[in-house]
């Protein structure tokens, strides 16, 4: 599958668009598992843009793992910080976000 890369204004406008949201998929102590990516694809699939949380009781390290999560969501990776991640993947029948 190619994926098309977002450029850096695209990521700019979805990291100004991911500080309002609240992480809906969260990895917890057992790591990324099938039900976390069966979750996460579901609600991007819904919303486009989301917030992932990457929990203290994680034992992989959250860059790796929201890293591993868009790739089997799918998934852009726009941006990491500290335990939080924002993946986005638009929605080819109805999108809900127009990037610049």
């Amino acid at each position: 599958m190619i994926r098309k890369s977002l450029t850096g204004k695209q990521k700019s406008f979805l990291r100004s668009l991911g500080m309002k949201l609240e992480p809906v998929v969260n990895i917890g102590k057992e790591g990324l598992t099938p039900t976390v990516v069966m979750a996460a694809r579901e609600v991007i699939r819904k919303r486009e843009l989301i917030k992932v949380r990457v929990l203290q009781n994680c034992a992989e390290e959250p860059k790796d793992a929201i890293a591993m999560l868009a790739e089997r969501a799918e998934s852009e990776l726009v941006q990491v910080i500290g335990r939080n991640g924002l993946l986005y993947k638009k929605n080819t029948e109805k999108p809900k976000i127009e990037l610049p």
